[in-house]
């Protein structure tokens, strides 16, 4: 059974950071694509960052460009999202996911797996 765990949300005020992880387990994520979306209260889903099988290649919404960071681990298994300079539109739960083709994608209906999400809250 495919699971893709993620951690390390919470609560932190505006100007600080974050580090997410991202635990497969039940597929090799090295095979994957991996990427990262958010919602907000009563928004859709939204693109933050995928990432190549091999980590050669990244790509970010514009909204987080030069903030965050997202980078894997083949060998641990995990993708990260790294987060600094948050703001209080920040605010979300952020989900990982698995997409079982190489080409990077901002759509998350072309991802095969989601994690069950993790709470990020930006107070001002």
């Amino acid at each position: 059974q495919v699971q893709l765990g993620e951690s390390g949300g919470g609560l932190v005020q505006a100007g600080g950071s974050l580090r997410l992880s991202c635990a497969a387990s039940g597929l090799t994520i090295s095979h994957f694509g991996m990427g990262w979306f958010r919602q907000a209260s009563g928004k859709e889903r939204e693109f933050v960052a995928a990432i190549s099988r091999s980590g050669d290649n990244t790509n970010y919404a514009d909204s987080v460009k030069g903030r965050f960071t997202i980078s894997r681990d083949n060998a641990r298994n995990t993708v990260y999202l790294q987060m600094s300079s948050l703001k209080p539109e920040d605010t979300a739960v952020y989900y990982c996911a698995a997409r079982g083709f190489a080409k990077l994608t901002t759509t998350p209906g072309d991802y095969n797996y989601w994690g069950q999400g993790s709470q990020v809250t930006v107070s001002s």
